[in-house]
């Protein structure tokens, strides 16, 4: 991650922070009408929250702000980080969410990490006792910056109402700066009402602080040699390139050179899945070309990517005949579990362009010929047999194939984690960047349903379309509430097998068929989405599927498709833990 700012209870000096224009005087307000304030400086309109007892003060405030500021009411707190995940992720801004202390602030610490290992954009403002309380163990106190800091950029408690103002510059720069990620703003009760002179403040640079590392031009000029040296070059797509809005220079860099590209999970989208050269997912559930070539390359381009494990597999066989260029704008990145012959670091909306400059058209015509006889073997072996009608009960590739059909290909794919994650992001199909919200780092069961709500707020004039276990659902079923208060329009496909699928795989895979704590008893889903007010209805019959994805996409609010689907079906290909990602279960 880059380096974090540094935690100090002091104001930012002044040439870190400036305040607004001299000719408005500054107004004399509380401090959590500053926070309003400041929140609408920072173009905030969206908030994601759950009130009580220590920021009362705080939604007093907002109760005056309600016509600029639009509140969500989440049923639980980590449901609003998630919430404010899927938002940003999708919109491309900040999330925002505003907790109260104790068990309010606790309850998102799930959400933070999984927003912290998935580069999201996220803050967090929590009340907190007031500064005379602290450290007496007062009703409802922690040590919220001892518990949110490893999971955060940066995590600061707010003593003073005068140092709002800054602080929450500070909190949206950090959060949305070079390799973005969550902050945790603290707020004590006598800052929230406090009397200040409110003036905006914009934070630009913080000493210490590089969220964007200068490019090297001879490590650009470096990447271009090896690329136009290369016979079988490959690229793999991450998250990066979304965050850095670089999916143009991303195709005119694949394009002119005429290199194949993958995607991890967290990079799907970034290019369209007709796209020629597009040759997949890579990772443990991913495509067999990808990943097969990527130990037969001569050079590997990461752009954006963090090596994960899930797609590396084994490190000591992972692409050990490739030179390899990592492109990110995270130094911690680099050398940390691949060792790059080329870094390129920089915003690679700049240093794409760069090396793409250098380089020499070309077409690596029979390298990119090569892919096909892999493709076709996982088509006849895996992707047919999943998504085709057959006999039987409904598969899940099945349903998600049908769903992603039914919708041109130009939806939102929200996932929760599991068996419907994996099926989702290797059959969703999409035209457009930003169409995938998932937990990846993390993976979080629960993380759908709430996701899916802030990415519907996030891009309302798309269709969000939502895959979702009956394990995780249940996680954080709640917020079908929030569905309810909200009205918001997510399309939830419950696919249902009545086990924690992923996990029972696994136990039949590799532990002697012992489904141990797996099978699980279900309630009635569309008897309880209907007592929230949300329409729904349960297939298990295959001439019932596309009528029932019909009648869901023209509903004009929300609504829940359960697809009761084969209680034992597996997700092939996949790579088992620790082995090469050439050792390919095919099924």
């Amino acid at each position: 991650m880059n380096k974090k700012p540094q935690n100090k209870h002091r104001p930012l000096s002044s040439a870190t922070a400036t305040a607004g224009c001299d000719c408005q005087p500054p107004r004399s307000i509380n401090g959590s009408q500053a926070l309003m304030e400041a929140l609408l400086h920072e173009k905030v309109s969206l908030l994601f929250g759950y009130p009580g007892g220590q920021a009362l003060s705080i939604y007093n405030a907002l109760y005056e702000y309600s016509g600029r500021l639009e509140h969500i009411l989440v049923r639980h707190e980590q449901g609003a980080v998630h919430a404010a995940q899927g938002y940003a992720r999708v919109s491309g801004k900040t999330g925002v969410v505003i907790v109260t202390s104790g068990p309010g602030i606790a309850n998102t610490i799930t959400g933070i990490a999984d927003a912290m290992i998935d580069s999201t954009p996220v803050v967090v403002i929590a009340g907190q006792v007031s500064a005379s309380l602290l450290g007496t163990d007062a009703f409802q106190e922690i040590d919220v910056i001892g518990v949110t800091q490893p999971v955060t950029k940066w995590a600061y408690q707010v003593r003073r109402a005068e140092d709002l103002p800054w602080a929450v510059a500070r909190a949206f720069y950090i959060a949305s700066s070079g390799r973005p990620g969550p902050v945790v703003l603290d707020i004590t009760k006598n800052a929230q009402v406090e009397t200040i002179a409110y003036r905006p403040a914009t934070v630009t640079h913080i000493a210490g602080y590089t969220p964007v590392p200068d490019a090297a031009p001879e490590c650009i000029a470096q990447a271009a040699q090896l690329i136009n040296n290369a016979e079988r070059p490959l690229a793999l797509a991450g998250q990066g390139v979304i965050l850095g809005r670089a999916e143009t220079e991303l195709l005119a860099f694949l394009r002119k050179a005429g290199i194949p590209a993958a995607s991890t999970i967290m990079g799907l989208s970034a290019l369209p899945s007709d796209e020629p050269l597009n040759m997949g997912m890579l990772g443990m559930h991913g495509n067999v070309a990808p990943n097969l070539k990527t130990n037969e390359c001569d050079v590997l381009i990461a752009i954006g990517m963090r090596f994960d494990d899930r797609v590396t597999g084994d490190l000591q066989s992972y692409a050990r005949q490739a030179k390899i260029i990592h492109f990110d704008i995270d130094p911690a990145e680099v050398d940390k579990n691949v060792k790059a012959h080329v870094a390129v670091l920089g915003d690679v909306k700049e240093t794409l362009p760069a090396v793409t400059e250098l380089l020499r058209p070309a077409a690596h015509d029979e390298w990119l010929a090569s892919f096909a006889a892999p493709l076709e073997k996982e088509t006849q072996a895996v992707i047919r047999p999943e998504t085709a009608p057959g006999d039987g009960p409904l598969k899940m590739g099945e349903v998600v194939h049908r769903v992603a059909e039914a919708t041109g290909h130009d939806a939102v794919l929200v996932t929760d984690v599991g068996q419907n994650q994996m099926m989702g992001l290797r059959y969703f199909k999409f035209k457009q960047t930003r169409s995938v919200v998932t937990s990846g780092g993390l993976g979080t069961m629960g993380f759908g349903l709430p996701a899916a709500i802030g990415a519907k707020l996030g891009a309302p004039e798309r269709t969000v379309c939502l895959f979702v276990g009956d394990g995780g659902l249940q996680m954080t079923i709640q917020e079908l509430g929030t569905v309810m208060q909200s009205g918001v329009a997510v399309k939830i496909i419950l696919l249902n097998n009545d086990y924690l699928g992923m996990v029972r795989q696994w136990q039949e895979l590799f532990f002697e068929k012992r489904y141990s704590a797996t099978e699980m008893k279900n309630p009635d889903f569309i008897g309880i989405a209907a007592a929230y007010g949300i329409p729904g209805r349960k297939i298990s019959r295959r001439e019932d599927l596309d009528r029932a994805i019909r009648e869901m996409l023209d509903a004009k609010g929300p609504y829940l498709l359960e697809a009761q689907v084969v209680q034992k079906g597996m997700v092939y290909p996949m790579v088992p833990a620790g082995a090469s990602i050439t050792d390919l279960i095919m099924m």
